[in-house]
């Protein structure tokens, strides 16, 4: 399908270019969306007679976007979440999650404003992106941890599961040589007479 692209569409255009797209792209977004016409006679002389606006509308939504950004960019925010002892979360954090956190520290976003490849399932610092605007990208930061304490030590830089895994390691070894220097298993006297 041909369409006249109203914004910047990443990997697809730039605002007036006349694209051909797959029909399903063209219908479940870019139209629902209001981010780019059919191509047909109508519209192309429609949009020639409005594309300073359209252009005005764009640089107006970008400046917002930015000043938001400068807000938004850098921040950290702290998810406390259940998780196994390898660090493997019980379920997982996406885009509508990371959306929740933002807004209940005030910031401005909408949860198809998250870019996530796949869904955040390990404790950890993970950096995240969030488009604004087509051409305004910034980067926060999730501390997904299992306490606030834990959080703390994890934006120290500590990997805590691996402190974890050093912590039972060492229970072990020392249980280990309690067990050996008692003489696991024998008591004096304790012999058969046959």
């Amino acid at each position: 399908m041909k369409v006249i692209l109203l914004e910047r569409v990443e990997g697809t255009g730039v605002l007036g270019d006349v694209v051909t797209v797959k029909d399903g792209f063209a219908r479940n977004f870019l139209l629902p969306r209001h981010k780019a016409l059919r191509a047909n006679a109508a519209n192309l002389k429609s949009f020639e007679v409005q594309r300073a606006e359209i252009e005005v509308r764009n640089v107006a939504n970008r400046e917002s976007a930015v000043a938001v950004g400068e807000t938004l960019d850098g921040t950290q925010y702290v998810m406390i979440r259940q998780a196994g002892e390898s660090g493997q979360l019980y379920g997982s954090v996406a885009g509508r999650d990371v959306a929740d956190a933002i807004k209940a520290e005030g910031g401005k976003v909408d949860r198809s404003m998250i870019v996530l490849d796949k869904p955040i399932k390990t404790l950890g610092v993970h950096e995240v992106k969030v488009r604004l605007h087509a051409e305004v990208t910034v980067t926060v930061t999730l501390n997904i941890a299992r306490s606030a304490d834990e959080a703390e030590r994890q934006a120290r830089g500590e990997n805590v599961v691996a402190a974890q895994f050093e912590e039972d390691r060492a229970a072990e070894a020392e249980a280990a040589s309690d067990m050996a220097a008692g003489g696991a298993g024998s008591f004096e006297g304790d012999h058969y007479e046959s």
